[in-house]
């Protein structure tokens, strides 16, 4: 993962081609969520980002993160059905096993699986132009319950 002062220049730098303005609650609510660096939910960012200013209201984080989403300095994600989720990006390409019994997300990267797609695609002279891939289980925690 990019170092937060890089990603927050990167955000200045979008918002300054786009002609607007650098706030404290958006410098606020984007460090937060690039210090956390995982899965969020809006309300959950939220409460990080009130924990500094309480005032912070619901409609700015929301703003705020469809804001990094423009920018490409997050990615939005729907896992099941489940609400949105909010990630940093960068750190480069990564998959997903998500638990259907306590929504825990876990991150993997595997070479095997990733040239195995490039394999399949080449066999049926298919062109990957992207590609999300998610497992839906119990972790091992839910598994034991």
């Amino acid at each position: 993962m990019e170092e937060t002062n890089t990603l927050m220049d990167r955000l200045y730098g979008y918002l300054h081609k786009k002609g607007l303005k650098q706030t404290k609650q958006r410098d606020l609510i984007a460090r937060t969520f690039f210090s956390l660096n995982t899965h969020l939910k809006i309300e959950e960012l939220l409460v990080e980002v009130q924990k500094k200013d309480p005032k912070v209201g619901y409609v700015t984080v929301y703003r705020a993160l469809k804001l990094l989403k423009e920018s490409g300095l997050a990615h939005q994600r729907h896992f099941g059905e489940g609400q949105s989720l909010f990630e940093p990006a960068g750190g480069g390409h990564h998959d997903h096993m998500i638990c259907i019994k306590c929504g825990n997300i876990t991150e993997f990267e595997d070479e095997v699986i990733e040239r195995r797609q490039e394999e399949v695609a080449k066999k049926i002279g298919f062109k990957i132009v992207s590609h999300r891939h998610e497992i839906y289980g119990a972790c091992p925690k839910c598994q034991e319950e």
